[in-house]
């Protein structure tokens, strides 16, 4: 039979996989991948800064690669703020892009040398004033999301009406107004959906300059997919659809530009090989659904099976078998460990316990999702070739 390992056709991570000694599921990124998905970033936005979401692989490998690419960075605490740097990266290539930071911390990226801060209220303003004099601050604004497979909530951002009220105050306080930021959010599979935020956004600077304020840059925040089981738009139309609504809503003033990807730098980058520990099911009923339990879940690094949004790709060695539908779970004793169950996922009648399955597109939003030792299990092994 065809070894499960002949599904990859990446031949540097099948070969990486073939001799790799694990108890347990592991994750391999070839950064190669990632090094072609930030060409395909500069070529399709070639006037956009590209900020690097840390939070979606922090592998050191990966942030080393990036930089020496010319990347900046993304990142949401002190902790990533430190991983940036120790790639030789100055400061002034970082952003703290999460609006929810203690002031300790704003301070401590200060004295670290960021100077770039995401805002999205006043209060969070008054912090930047008191801990970080004179830094740059842009105000993030709610986007709806609709098109997105993991859309976001209203925890960050404010309304657009209120962004120049954040921005003036900011002003005020000797803080430097820099700009509008927004996320449409994520897993976005619908290439316009930058248009009605960069509407809100040029009605922002526009209000902004009638009150003498003039603001600077739009972060276009993250959103560009990877692909799980549905074809996805090229990064080339998702560019081209964005230079459309930039010059719609800003005409011939087109402000400096920054995105954030993570999933579409380093999603299809990576490879999840897990073990299947038991096949079963709950009655001997000829029609009971199977259950298929792997030694990876929801707590395991596979966090954004939350409510079935992500699906991702599967193969095993019985691809090209009859196929029946399951439920897939993970291996711990929780009973929220079910990855797929509202929408059962088809595997082979053939699999049995002991098999390995790959799960494919797992460079992001995995290794930083799973828990340190939940029910005892280790942490997902990962490796970047």
């Amino acid at each position: 039979m065809t070894s499960h390992l002949d599904a990859l056709e990446n031949d540097r991570l099948r070969g990486f996989l073939r001799n790799a000694q694990a108890d347990g599921p592991i994750m391999v990124v070839d950064s190669e991948i990632v090094r072609e998905n930030y060409a395909k970033f500069a070529r399709a936005l070639p006037d956009t800064r590209v900020f690097y979401a840390v939070k979606a692989n922090p592998a050191p490998e990966i942030l080393q690669l990036l930089a020496d690419l010319g990347s900046c960075f993304d990142c949401a605490s002190v902790v990533e703020i430190d991983m940036a740097l120790a790639t030789g990266v100055k400061p002034d290539r970082i952003s703290f892009g999460n609006t929810i930071k203690k002031e300790r911390d704003v301070a401590a990226a200060f004295a670290r040398g960021v100077r770039l801060f995401a805002v999205d209220c006043r209060e969070e303003v008054e912090k930047i004033e008191r801990s970080a004099p004179g830094a740059r601050v842009f105000c993030r604004i709610l986007a709806d999301g609709a098109g997105a497979e993991w859309p976001l909530s209203r925890k960050f951002g404010c309304v657009p009406a209120m962004a120049a009220d954040v921005l003036e105050h900011a002003h005020a306080r000797g803080l430097v107004a820099y700009g509008v930021s927004f996320h449409v959010g994520s897993q976005q599979n619908n290439v316009g959906a930058w248009d009605a935020a960069l509407a809100s956004a040029a009605e922002i600077f526009r209000e902004c300059e009638r009150r003498g304020i003039y603001l600077s840059m739009v972060n276009l925040g993250g959103g560009f997919p990877t692909r799980y089981l549905k074809d996805i738009p090229a990064v080339d139309a998702y560019g081209n659809a964005i230079f459309e609504a930039l010059k719609a809503h800003f005409g011939n003033r087109i402000p400096e530009t920054i995105i954030e990807p993570g999933r579409g730098m380093v999603g299809n980058a990576g490879v999840i090989e897990a073990e299947v520990v038991l096949i079963s099911k709950k009655s001997d009923a000829e029609d009971e659904i199977r259950w298929v339990y792997l030694d990876i879940g929801k707590f395991g690094g596979l966090a954004e099976t939350m409510d079935e949004a992500i699906r991702y790709p599967i193969r095993t060695a019985h691809d090209g078998d009859a196929v029946a539908p399951c439920v897939l779970a993970g291996p711990t004793c929780d009973s929220a460990d079910v990855m797929y169950e509202k929408a059962p996922y088809a595997l082979p009648v053939s699999l049995s316990i002991g098999d390995k399955v790959l799960i494919e597109a797992c460079g992001a939003y995995t290794t930083t999702y799973a828990a340190v030792a939940f029910n005892g299990f280790a942490p997902l092994a990962s490796h970047v070739i």
